[in-house]
């Protein structure tokens, strides 16, 4: 039983994170263009319009993610609950890798929000 507290705790950590960075990227981006901290991709880096953007848009994104894969990771545990170690630890590394995959996937829709709302040279595109 303990070894299934310790592992929904492991399991909550990539999504508790999320959470947390997000709410920090979203409200509190690097003020400054920098290549070390913060979501830095070719789009994102053109001005600092296309920086607070993406900030902004992948910030919310982790934050609502978050939540989601939080109380998801959560509720996937349960039928594990009295189950051999082997098969609760299972669980938890599929669940983890699953999370990780979400997590660097949030760059797809957030180059694509880049990618409607400002043109090549970093412009916003007019409506």
């Amino acid at each position: 039983m303990w070894f299934w507290w310790l592992m929904l705790v492991c399991n909550l950590l990539v999504p508790i994170f999320t959470i947390i960075a997000g709410w920090f990227m979203w409200k509190h981006a690097p003020q400054k263009i920098n290549t070390i901290v913060g979501y830095r991709t070719k789009r994102s880096m053109k001005n600092e319009d296309t920086w607070k953007f993406a900030h902004g848009f992948c910030g919310k994104f982790w934050w609502i993610m978050g939540w989601i894969v939080f109380a998801v990771s959560a509720i996937v545990l349960i039928p594990f609950y009295n189950g051999a170690y082997v098969t609760i630890g299972i669980a938890v590394g599929v669940t983890v890798v699953i999370q990780c995959v979400l997590l660097v996937m949030s760059c797809i829709p957030t180059e694509i929000a880049l990618y409607k709302t400002f043109s090549d040279d970093g412009a916003r595109r007019q409506n």
